[in-house]
């Protein structure tokens, strides 16, 4: 007689052949060694659209999941991943993502400044354009600067674009960041899909950029303008209030144009660039922000905390770096401009 409960024992206990978990699991995985190396375009609900072979003539676009194995290790867009099973591109076809190579750089961003969820916006991306009007809506400038923190803690390399000069100069706004020698961009509303693409495109070849900024500015209808033929769409911005629509749900990589004059294909157009357009935002969070490596974007001010205290905020009575740029290693200016941005992780973004 079977026993329940208790008093069972290992004898007591039925195994079906072939039933689900009666195998004893292994921590041996397959090392999956004829996988498909692919990058992340995008993720749209637990699918990632994938391009394989990026580069050859060979290319295509592959519909992929995470495979089992990966857990709760995320997948967002600019990962290079390795790709097994279906790698048709067939429509109705899906493949699994095994493997997540190691990025480059990560940027993050909380929802808000006591959120403690951190999210990746995007993977191994070396740029980040900063789109900003200079009117219709007016340029936040603390919200600036908390990007630019993002991108000085990612290891990311700034750039300023700013839109609409027609309506608005842009020398007062450019002022107050000149110490930090930032690239920058001045476009105007009625040249941007022509002049204004062209003059921002010298900066993105051979990279891979990210284009933030908030609802309104003009972000997609530039994205538009450099890469002609992914049109996403735009939206109406109110004249009084300056608000927009968010008109991009989902971040989205899409390849630049080879340059005028160069043939698809050739060498000179295998690496043209990338952009990759992202949702607008209201609001930028900063709670996952190290202070110790948003200096690292201060190779004059970076040797001057070694005499810091231990946490030093860089922005106290004791820092180090006082006495630093009073013995000339580096401009006022730069310290300044420093503990602003360091100043915004704990004041609000519509200050």
């Amino acid at each position: 007689m079977r026993r329940y409960g208790k008093d069972a024992d290992e004898d007591d206990i039925r195994s079906r052949p072939g039933r689900r978990g009666s195998r004893p699991r292994t921590r041996i995985r397959p090392k999956h060694e004829d996988a498909a190396e692919a990058m992340i375009l995008t993720v749209d609900r637990g699918r990632m659209t994938c391009l394989v072979d990026g580069g050859t003539k060979e290319e295509r676009l592959v519909t992929a999941m995470k495979a089992r194995e990966l857990g709760r290790k995320g997948v967002v867009v600019g990962d290079i991943v390795n790709l097994v099973g279906d790698l048709s591109g067939a429509p109705d076809t899906l493949a699994r993502i095994v493997r997540v190579e190691e990025r480059t750089s990560v940027l993050r961003r909380t929802a808000d400044d006591d959120d403690p969820y951190e999210r990746i916006v995007v993977a191994n991306a070396e740029q980040l354009a900063i789109v900003t009007a200079l009117a219709n809506p007016e340029p936040r400038p603390r919200l600036i600067d908390r990007c630019l923190v993002a991108a000085y803690d990612a290891g990311m390399e700034p750039l300023l674009v700013l839109t609409k000069s027609d309506l608005a100069p842009a020398d007062e706004l450019l002022e107050s960041y000149a110490s930090l020698g930032i690239d920058y961009v001045v476009t105007r509303h009625d040249e941007l899909a022509t002049a204004g693409a062209e003059a921002v495109r010298e900066y993105l070849r051979g990279k891979t950029t990210v284009f933030i900024g908030h609802s309104g500015v003009g972000k997609t209808t530039l994205v538009n303008a450099l890469v002609p033929d992914q049109q996403r769409t735009t939206g109406h911005v109110n004249a009084v209030t300056g608000r927009g629509r968010h008109t991009t749900v989902s971040a989205l990589a899409l390849r630049l144009p080879p340059p005028p004059g160069v043939k698809p294909g050739s060498r000179k157009a295998l690496d043209p660039g990338w952009v990759i357009d992202t949702p607008g935002f209201r609001s930028f969070g900063l709670s996952h922000i190290d202070p110790s490596r948003v200096i690292h974007a201060f190779p004059d001010l970076e040797p001057g905390t070694e005499d810091c205290p231990r946490a030093c905020s860089h922005d106290e009575p004791d820092c180090a770096l006082d006495a630093w740029v009073a013995d000339g290693h580096a401009e006022p200016a730069r310290l300044y401009s420093l503990r602003r941005l360091l100043a915004t992780k704990e004041a609000h973004e519509g200050d």
